[in-house]
């Protein structure tokens, strides 16, 4: 085989261009999880995005790309058939990503922030009328579901408090003050807010702990010991209960994941017919929506919902037939 020089050479240059690459990308999801405080879910989000940059970079150097270049990569991820919201939150994690390479001094300049994004249209949150609702929370029925009270328990808390999957799967029973009718959840950047939690929830959340939580726990408890006599050792069942602070648990008595949450709405949505998009972030719009429709100052709902910006809440504004016609015939001189 002939020797070839050059083509170790680049071999070597490339194998060492991916170490780069990997130790950047490594450091800037150590800083947005540790400096800008996302949550794990953000961090594997921006890591998605970051994926597909590099491997439309390929071997060229990232130092060298100027903003024509990175043009080119828009529209490689318009060949991907993403959605404009997609393909906008692609170039938002690449301007951050910049951003901290700038932060460790790699580069002097932020060519993404030349990048337009999108043209996004307004779109109004996907939401269920009252009437559904009412139908969804007592879709849970004994006769059909292992868990019916837990999972009537979990519809109730993502109505009563308009709080995200990734918050109610976090939640633990040391942030539930029943007494109070309030619990408190972390949000975004580790944010904590306290939200009512309505005499309903408080009610269901009662049944679920009494009737179903401590059989949960039996069964998880009867797996771990029947685990630890296999293996010959000790175990104290006090130090069990404490490592299982979870609010809401699986069947086996572990935490939820948000998969199995997801998947309890969808379930129970389908059983009542309602719009097969129907997801945990559904129950949070119709939360908002009602709220709102109903009266609720626009502060209180940002407060409850744990929006950064008041403009975020203004989206689940949505008049209908009913509202206009009122409005037309109080303000209208001749309505």
């Amino acid at each position: 085989m002939k020797f070839n020089p050059r083509r170790r050479i680049l071999q070597v240059k490339r194998i060492e261009s991916e170490a780069r690459q990997q130790t950047w990308l490594d450091g800037f999801l150590r800083y947005i999880a540790s400096e800008r405080q996302l949550s794990n879910n953000s961090v594997d989000a921006y890591r998605r995005d970051m994926e597909h940059f590099f491997r439309w970079l390929g071997n060229r150097s990232l130092e060298r790309l100027r903003v024509d270049a990175l043009a080119d990569y828009v529209a490689w991820l318009e060949t991907r058939r993403l959605a404009p919201a997609s393909r906008a939150r692609h170039i938002a994690s690449l301007r951050s990503f910049y951003g901290y390479l700038q932060i460790e001094g790699v580069m002097t300049e932020n060519p993404a922030k030349m990048l337009g994004s999108p043209k996004l249209w307004e779109r109004h949150p996907n939401f269920l009328t009252p009437g559904q609702i009412a139908d969804l929370l007592v879709a849970p029925e004994e006769e059909t579901d292992k868990l019916w009270r837990r999972d009537r328990a979990i519809l109730e808390f993502f109505y009563a408090t308009g709080c995200r999957c990734s918050e109610l799967v976090n939640l633990k029973l040391q942030d539930l003050y029943e007494a109070e009718g309030k619990c408190r959840y972390f949000g975004k950047g580790n944010k904590e807010r306290e939200v009512p939690l309505g005499q309903r929830a408080i009610v269901a959340f009662r049944s679920w702990m009494q009737e179903e939580r401590s059989t949960v726990l039996n069964r998880r408890m009867e797996g771990h010991h029947a685990y630890v006599q296999l293996l010959g050792w000790h175990t104290d069942e006090s130090e069990i209960e404490e490592k299982i602070p979870w609010a809401f648990l699986s069947y086996k008595g572990y935490r939820m994941r948000r998969g199995a949450m997801w998947n309890l709405i969808k379930k129970y949505a389908d059983r009542i017919g309602a719009p097969p998009e129907t997801s945990p972030h559904t129950l949070r719009h119709s939360f908002a929506t009602h709220m709102l429709a109903e009266g609720a100052d626009f502060r209180v709902v940002q407060e409850m919902l744990g929006h950064a910006s008041i403009v975020t809440t203004q989206v689940y504004t949505h008049p209908n037939m009913k509202q206009l016609k009122k409005i037309h015939a109080e303000c209208h001189p001749r309505g």
